[in-house]
């Protein structure tokens, strides 16, 4: 008998470390996600002024498709739920909260717009339900203490606006610059970025500033008026469609100062050619992801892999694009999420594997990683400088950032 009690406990034992294993491990799930699928929302621009950001949330479907074609993550297809929310703030309220409340995603991934995300921004986080990677660069999404649920993913607006200020003290001292900037929350970081970047020289240096709205058909007046200042220097703080009309109209006025443009702008497909490949040439921006029109990234495996995946699931889009190097490369940094949070597909989790990230990915600039820690909600903190050939972006400088 003594024996047979032995053996007992040896077999209660051993399964009680087997259904302790890994294998065992109890699944946990929160709305949006079960053993068949996760749903992940999204918001973006497919109409109204900000449209050629719609590229964006097309190209992340795309990349979900693939990960979905090789059998998902664990087994698990991604459903892409994405709306047209017009680059209006009160239009992304209204399909966010449909989002969350009728459709139950999981989370809400890379909505784009400074204005449109500050709408939702508290909603989210009352909600508890993960907002995350945003498709903008205000400062306020780094706050983990006060939005738990929110984090953005590309350089804030601020640190790369210093960038920017930095290289003008260091070349051009006795500046005399004028800057149009969009007449909102995004504009008024890059703005405040660049004032504090340039110090107590910024009340002398910036003779001009000039904004305007989104709702505006053109920045004509507002070129003009900054010509007229005497500026010779422009930090041109604006979205694709009003970038490509300044740098047009500052060709056609004859104006020729040194020209910085705001990163989330730099298309060549989509901003560069419709400006006039000629009328852009030597303006300077930040960059942290490869300009797929850089001959130096146009080779080796990771570019060819991003052209392999673009003909195979998104095939009619255009390979002068840089926004489908940023949709890929955003949906490649929540398919690591996504994949770190295995079994345990709750939002706390997410959140959690958000910020425990560190990475490097395929199209980014060398340089540039993506690192992330509880008390560290940027992603990306490290940009270079680059200056526009006529054809593409050529690097120069240092890689600035932490």
């Amino acid at each position: 008998m003594k024996i047979k009690r032995l053996s007992l406990a040896a077999v209660a034992s051993a399964l009680a470390v087997v259904f302790a294993s890994p294998a065992f491990a109890q699944k946990k799930y929160d709305p949006g996600a079960d053993d068949k699928e996760i749903k992940v929302g999204h918001a973006g621009p497919y109409s109204g002024p900000a449209s050629a950001y719609g590229a964006i949330g097309k190209a992340i479907g795309a990349y979900f498709e693939k990960i979905n074609a090789e059998g998902g993550i664990k087994g698990r297809k991604i459903k892409f739920i994405t709306l047209d929310d017009g680059y209006n703030p009160a239009k992304t309220v209204e399909v966010v909260r449909k989002l969350v409340e009728e459709d139950e995603v999981l989370l809400v991934f890379n909505p784009l717009g400074t204005p449109s995300n500050s709408a939702i921004h508290k909603y989210m986080n009352s909600k508890k339900v993960p907002h995350l990677f945003l498709a903008t660069g205000a400062t306020k999404w780094g706050d983990p203490k006060s939005f738990p649920y929110t984090m953005g993913w590309q350089p804030n607006y601020q640190s790369e606006a210093k960038i920017y200020a930095a290289h003008i003290l260091e070349t051009k001292p006795n500046a005399k610059i004028g800057v149009l900037y969009q007449n909102d929350d995004y504009g008024k970081d890059y703005l405040k970025g660049f004032e504090d970047g340039l110090g107590d020289k910024a009340k002398t240096m910036i003779i001009s500033k000039v904004s305007y709205e989104v709702t505006d058909p053109t920045v004509d007046s507002q070129m003009v008026s900054l010509k007229s200042s005497g500026a010779d220097t422009f930090f041109n703080i604006t979205t694709p469609k009003f970038a490509a009309q300044a740098i047009k109209k500052a060709a056609e006025i004859g104006w020729k100062p040194a020209h910085y443009l705001n990163s989330v702008s730099t298309g060549v497909g989509s901003v560069l050619t419709p400006a006039g490949l000629d009328n852009a040439v030597n303006i300077i921006t930040a960059g942290y992801i490869k300009d797929p029109t850089d001959p130096q990234f146009q080779k080796g495996k990771e570019y060819d892999d991003w052209v392999a995946w673009m003909k195979k699931y998104h095939p009619t889009a255009d390979l002068k694009d840089n926004l489908n190097v940023y949709g890929y490369t955003v949906a490649q940094t929540l398919v690591q999420v996504l994949t770190q949070a295995g079994d345990t597909l709750t939002r706390d989790n997410i959140m959690k594997q958000a910020a425990s990230l560190d990475l490097t990915l395929p199209m980014l600039l060398p340089g540039v990683n993506i690192k992330t820690s509880a008390d560290d909600f940027y992603p990306i903190e490290r940009e270079q400088l680059q200056k526009f050939n006529g054809k593409s972006w050529e690097l120069f400088g240092k890689v600035y950032g932490r």
